[in-house]
């Protein structure tokens, strides 16, 4: 899709303020001018001049609304810090946003639908945010594997209303405090509703694909949700400031490294589960 995206400016328009050729920038899937009332509102995925980036899988990307868009660091990063300073610009902040419209608190108990890259960053989010349970619901080793090193805590195998039983007995019978859906199907959709107790939240950023509602039991079922595409520029700063002080590796989530020549075969592998998230270089 050409949506994620960081790297070193080279030109700059006339009109632009807050960046300058030679700089290290990371910039959100959303553009934004940051400056609007939705924006302020730090909803700047739903700015009033929005547009989506496409096009960042070549050499050069041109980015609108610069000023509104790119966060710069201080210096140019070491080679190490670039996976995981890609991953804030879409992974990350999408994962964080999930956890963040859950409601995830300190000591709450958190259950993730969906062990993609946004799933496994929504553990690391939710860890970050001082998730004391954190439920990965996977059936696949490798990312098991890595949802632990995230933070999870237990891992669910089982989906469906097996899944949602076992979410149920990991936590008494009370169901999770916070839900984070990653998937945006109908059956993760059903099991993230069914595995939140009443009062609870569920964050939902996996767009949906055929997705209904039963109005009346959302009624009864007293569960609050919020979702859609994440407003990373909201929380840019902060997550890629948590990245250059070494407290999050968020890029661990790339399994695969390949050369812009070779995109089809990462988009491959990814779609036949060879790798989690494949990352792109020039």
């Amino acid at each position: 899709m050409g949506h994620e995206y960081c790297g070193v400016v080279v030109e700059v328009g006339g009109a632009v303020r807050t960046v300058r050729p030679g700089q290290f920038v990371v910039g959100s899937f959303c553009l934004s001018d940051n400056t609007c009332p939705h924006c302020k509102f730090g909803f700047q995925s739903s700015c009033v001049q929005r547009e989506f980036m496409t096009g960042a899988q070549a050499p050069y990307a041109r980015v609108p609304l610069a000023d509104g868009t790119l966060v710069a660091t201080a210096e140019l990063p070491g080679n190490d810090l670039i996976p995981h300073l890609l991953a804030t610009s879409d992974v990350l902040g999408t994962g964080w946003y999930a956890a963040d419209a859950a409601n995830v608190r300190q000591g709450s108990t958190v259950a993730v639908v969906g062990d993609g890259a946004v799933g496994l960053m929504g553990i690391l989010a939710a860890k970050e945010m001082g998730a004391e349970r954190i439920i990965a619901m996977s059936r696949h080793r490798s990312r098991q594997e890595l949802a632990r090193d995230f933070g999870a805590t237990d891992v669910v195998a089982e989906r469906g209303a097996a899944g949602i039983e076992r979410v149920k007995e990991l936590t008494a019978g009370v169901g999770a405090d916070s839900v984070l859906e990653c998937v945006g199907t109908q059956e993760s959709m059903t099991q993230a509703i069914d595995s939140v107790r009443p009062g609870g939240s569920i964050g939902y950023v996996g767009v949906p694909h055929g997705v209904t509602f039963d109005g009346q039991a959302m009624f009864f079922a007293q569960r609050r949700m919020l979702g859609g595409p994440a407003p990373v520029r909201r929380f840019l700063p902060d997550l890629m400031d948590r990245v250059l002080k070494g407290r999050i590796k968020p890029g661990k989530v790339f399994d695969l490294s390949l050369p812009l020549a070779e995109v089809a075969e990462g988009y491959r592998a990814m779609d036949e589960r060879r790798a989690i998230k494949t990352m792109l270089t020039v």
